[in-house]
């Protein structure tokens, strides 16, 4: 179904002929932030995008704008070859899973995302957790992987009462489940552990880690990495870190782009931890990882730990990092795809983000949809990602998602939050939003509980 209808070339025809055309597929939140950045580049670009559902975001910066099944290599690949696109970024993990890129790249055409081979990274919990022990690489947690029930109970013996279960392929991020918080008791998880085997599936126990949780994104082209600044997320739906688990209700980072409860040596080993596992990568597959390389990482009293792998942006750190880049990011990508990336500096600017996202009420579990959501309040359109929305009578509507995200930047975390803060909030409907992310009392208790583990 297509939403909008290609710009047809008048006067300005040879100036759009000149472009290059770039296709973004996916329409989330995230990609919403990539085109506004594509968009602002000093590189003449006409974006065009394939996405799961309306984002007006980005239909506003689009020459065309098509809703299809993006995890279909044919689609997707049929519609780069009808607009003649020569640069195409993947956002979200399932098409990379599915094989866009590799379907793409087969047209000629210069990818930002890893192959499906490459993309394993993020898409079975047990080839990550294999490859850095391969490799020798650290930050792997004591683990195991199963196919049966053969030896289960014995591991989870071993781990006692802190351990992870984690199905081994994309499960939307529904696939982690914690003692403690999941399982009330091992013989619950034993239950968990016999639905997954019946289901033919494989998955992954291992220790369970106690400490900070932070993401560090790098940029790599497979021989080179350039290092985005940390961001820690906040997965719980309620303040004070209650509630489920859901694809995350907003981020921060410092403007020293490390965060408040870590150190250098923390950061320094984040970064040489994606540094090995890109390495590890290509020398396995003898291809080379062009894309993004997302580390989730824990920080313990033992070190710097990888909780898990992904093979793109982060959903909300995306929209942290592009809104301080301070270099061009189609010179980034395009240096990605060349395996160029050493010949780019790569900046951001020495400012704090805070990310806010406003969910419909019911979010995660019975989300309200076809509500209608008003944004005409907010005073910083620039600041502003639309995520999972629709129209509906020309008005827009809640799909059942996260809606909406704004970042506030400042001069500190504290300043930033202030600033999301008083922009999520007009945004009107039927939404709620986590009120403490980034304020100076959750950061606080972030920094006192890495003091005593340290």
């Amino acid at each position: 179904m297509r939403k909008k209808e290609p710009i047809h070339p008048d006067k300005n025809e040879i100036l759009i002929l000149k472009k290059e055309k770039t296709l973004i597929v996916g329409s989330g939140a995230r990609e919403h932030a990539l085109s506004r950045s594509i968009f602002k580049s000093g590189h003449s670009q006409e974006l065009f995008c394939v996405g799961s559902n309306y984002n007006p975001g980005i239909t506003s910066l689009c020459s065309d704008f098509i809703i299809d099944d993006i995890n279909n290599t044919k689609t997707v690949a049929s519609y780069a070859k009808q607009i003649g696109c020569s640069l195409a970024i993947i956002g979200p993990e399932n098409p990379l899973g599915e094989g866009v890129s590799d379907a793409l790249s087969s047209l000629g055409i210069r990818v930002v995302g890893p192959t499906k081979s490459l993309a394993q990274i993020e898409t079975s919990k047990s080839f990550a957790r294999n490859l850095l022990a391969e490799y020798n690489i650290e930050g792997n947690p004591t683990y195991r992987t199963f196919n049966s029930m053969n030896g289960v109970r014995r591991c989870l013996d071993m781990f006692g009462n802190d351990f992870v279960v984690k199905y081994d392929g994309l499960a939307g991020g529904k696939g982690v489940r914690v003692s403690g918080e999941h399982f009330k008791s091992k013989e619950e998880a034993i239950l968990h552990c016999q639905t997954l085997v019946s289901m033919g599936s494989e998955f992954v126990i291992e220790e369970k880690l106690i400490g900070e949780e932070f993401s560090l994104m790098s940029f790599c082209d497979g021989n080179t990495l350039r290092h985005m600044p940390a961001v820690q997320d906040h997965k719980r739906a309620y303040e004070n870190d209650t509630g489920p688990n859901t694809g995350g209700m907003g981020t921060y980072s410092d403007r020293d782009h490390s965060l408040p409860f870590l150190n250098q040596e923390d950061i320094e080993k984040a970064q040489m931890i994606n540094e090995k596992t890109a390495e590890a990568l290509k020398h396995k597959f003898r291809q080379n990882y062009k894309g993004i390389l997302y580390g989730g990482f824990m920080c313990t009293s033992n070190g710097i730990k990888l909780i898990e792998y992904n093979a793109r942006f982060g959903d909300p750190e995306a929209m942290n990092v592009l809104s301080i880049l301070d270099s061009d990011l189609v010179e980034i990508f395009s240096a990605i795809t060349t395996e160029k990336l050493h010949q780019v500096d790569v900046r951001f600017l020495n400012k704090a983000t805070v990310c806010k996202y406003a969910v419909p009420k019911g979010y995660p579990a019975s989300p309200l949809k076809g509500k209608k959501i008003d944004v005409s309040s907010v005073v910083d359109p620039d600041g502003l990602f639309f995520a999972s929305v629709d129209t509906k009578n020309r008005t827009l509507i809640e799909t059942g998602s996260r809606t909406v995200a704004f970042v506030g930047i400042a001069n500190s975390i504290t300043e930033a939050e202030k600033i999301a803060e008083s922009e999520i909030c007009r945004v009107q409907g039927p939404l709620f939003h986590r009120k403490d992310i980034g304020t100076k009392k959750l950061v606080q208790k972030r920094i006192k509980n890495m003091e005593s583990l340290r």
